[in-house]
């Protein structure tokens, strides 16, 4: 028998409201992290080894907080998936968003496992070792953002799930964020200056995200028994 699961109204203000809480919490997290001294992308490896064998660096507190954070990104991606199918939009774009948002969850994980790696050594040249591995894979998460925002937001679009204005924004942020992942070997090597496209592309996918589970939470009030 199929679940229900996710073809519920209920379900889908739960997809919604993981969105939401997806951006509050990543936001969240920044706003604990860089006051604290975490280094930005591009940073040289110096203010790296400062930040993470200094005392009390918050970078294990706030990890803790990121199992459910992956949680919510599912949840909210499955939620998406699933109103797109339902609602008629195309299918490969609407699988594409999904697989981008599972892609940038298994990538994530790997950076805080070296953000963790990095609190926990106690010598410079082995934070300046993971510090580049670190950097290199933060950057090409860039590529997994981008393809969840175009993805599910072209399916989302097509299905009537989304206005114009917040199709756009995603595009506009997916750009950002795939020009990132590919100057990433520039950036890495010390042109820092072109992190701020992914800054700028971060910022906008955490507006995207809210949009996007409220436009869920929206759709789950149209007086449909099933999605």
């Amino acid at each position: 028998m199929q679940s229900k699961l996710l073809d519920t109204p209920t379900s889908l203000r739960i997809a919604g409201a993981a969105g939401i809480g997806f951006a509050l919490l990543i936001v969240s997290g920044n706003l604990v992290l860089v006051p604290a001294g975490m280094p930005s992308p591009g940073s040289p490896p110096d203010e790296a080894i400062d930040f993470f064998l200094s005392p009390n660096e918050p970078t294990g507190a706030v990890s803790m907080f990121l199992p459910a954070v992956w949680a919510l990104a599912t949840l909210f991606a499955a939620g998406a998936l699933a109103a797109v199918l339902r609602a008629g939009g195309p299918a490969g774009w609407a699988y594409t968003g999904f697989a981008g948002v599972l892609l940038q969850n298994a990538t994530f994980t790997a950076v805080v496992a070296l953000r963790l790696a990095m609190s926990t050594v106690d010598d410079a040249q082995s934070v300046r070792a993971l510090w580049a591995l670190h950097e290199t894979l933060f950057g090409f998460n860039g590529t997994f953002l981008a393809l969840a925002m175009v993805g599910l937001g072209a399916a989302g679009f097509v299905a009537g799930l989304l206005p114009r204005w917040l199709f756009a924004l995603g595009s506009v942020a997916a750009a950002l964020q795939f020009a990132t992942a590919t100057l990433t070997p520039l950036i890495v090597t010390g042109r820092d200056s072109l992190a701020l496209l992914g800054l700028t592309g971060w910022l906008l996918w955490a507006v995207w995200l809210c949009g996007y589970g409220l436009c869920l939470i929206r759709y789950s009030r149209r007086g449909h028994s099933s999605i």
